[in-house]
């Protein structure tokens, strides 16, 4: 069993804009999270099909691992994912919900990086960041998600 937590909260008010950091956000079920750019369908792949665009989750492991490994520091908010975690494995949270606090998410596949992410990085960030760029998910279950709420498999 495991358990974690929220380290940072980022959203982007559109597809190329700055992420900001929040101290807490609004996750509604079945949209996003409140002023993200995929909440209000501007973000860049809000037009393709699919779904777990609502939130977006890196480890803040796999950026620690990617500074260590290959010397590309990223700033939490550089990655461009929603909310970066500690203690949470991720990659095995595909087809499963869990909560963040009091919301429920289900992960629905990985977010792998994509060139986008490197036009708005630095060169070398898409490669290193194969299969380790986080998941992404929909919300379940809504509700207010803060800085420091647990992260925790769902009870059956």
């Amino acid at each position: 069993m495991w358990e974690g937590s929220v380290v940072s909260i980022q959203i982007a008010h559109d597809a190329a804009g700055p992420m900001v950091r929040l101290a807490e956000v609004e996750a509604v079920a079945g949209k996003g999270l409140a002023g993200d750019r995929y909440f209000h369908k501007g973000g860049t792949w809000s037009e393709r099909p699919g779904s777990g665009r609502q939130v977006t989750l890196i480890e803040a492991e796999s950026l620690e691992a990617l500074a260590r490994e290959s010397g590309l520091e990223l700033d939490l908010a550089a990655s461009r994912r929603n909310i970066t975690t500690r203690g949470v494995p991720l990659s095995h949270l595909v087809g499963r919900r869990f909560r963040i606090g009091e919301i429920v998410v289900e992960g629905t596949r990985l977010c792998e990086p994509c060139e986008h992410l490197e036009r708005l990085t630095k060169p070398g960030v898409l490669k290193a960041l194969v299969h380790r760029a986080g998941l992404r998910a929909d919300i379940v279950t809504g509700g207010t998600l803060r800085v420091g709420d647990p992260i925790r498999p769902e009870s059956t």
